[in-house]
């Protein structure tokens, strides 16, 4: 699998109080992203040429189940944070918000967007959620209010092993799209064209939407994004 370009290190810590109206942009970006990242997911869904990996397994669970795809992929997202207890990994807001508003906006984007039929809309509906996530990823890494339960995990999973993250991460994901597919999930052309976009559309999305530094050239971050990572849902 192929990843996005590590985001910067996180930004020095300062003592000082963050200016509010930074603050509230951050906050907006965070849950403006999650939201995005949950409807351009269920585009892909309604696209019905492949998803990207850890929604094959949603998705695959869902048909096992019965249940939505949103509320499996916060019941995953969950048993994923406990997952963070043993590898000593700390969430932050982002961290926590990424289980809940992920999975409920995807089910309220499948709700509204209806089947789609025929090439001539499933290819440019799988284009659209590509760069949508693309954008909903630069949103809210830029916010930097911590990694997805899921990064969270990999990361973990490299100081605890010494691996490197990318083969965490390949590793990781090569389990979680096979068992998906296994289960039912849907991988494709999507899938492909997903892990091969999504590193350079997340790396220019994180510069459109780069929040200016703190006055004195210092800001106040939730968490720290560890070098590496790649901040995703």
């Amino acid at each position: 699998m192929s990843e996005p370009p590590p985001p910067s290190a996180a930004p020095p810590q300062s003592s000082g109080p963050e200016p509010g109206g930074r603050l509230v942009r951050r906050l907006f970006q965070l849950y403006a992203g999650l939201a995005l990242y949950g409807v351009s997911s269920a585009l892909l869904v309604r696209a019905g040429l492949g998803l990207e990996p850890w929604n094959v397994l949603h998705q695959g669970l869902a048909e096992l189940t019965g249940l939505t795809i949103g509320v499996v992929s916060i019941i995953v997202g969950a048993v994923v944070l406990l997952l963070w207890i043993p590898l000593r990994q700390r969430p932050g807001l982002g961290t926590v918000s990424n289980v809940f508003v992920v999975g409920l906006a995807m089910d309220g984007a499948l709700a509204c967007v209806p089947d789609a039929h025929g090439l001539g809309v499933r290819i440019p509906l799988l284009l659209v959620g590509i760069v949508l996530n693309g954008a909903a990823t630069g949103l809210y890494i830029a916010a930097a209010f911590g990694p997805g339960p899921r990064d969270g995990l990999m990361t973990g999973l490299h100081r605890r092993t010494g691996r490197s993250i990318r083969l965490m991460r390949t590793a990781v994901e090569i389990a979680v799209v096979v068992t998906g597919f296994a289960l039912g999930g849907t991988i494709g052309v999507g899938t492909l064209l997903y892990a091969v976009g999504i590193g350079p559309l997340a790396q220019l999305f994180l510069k459109v939407f780069a929040v200016p530094a703190a006055p004195g050239g210092s800001t106040v971050v939730a968490t720290g994004s560890p070098r590496g990572a790649i901040l995703r849902p």
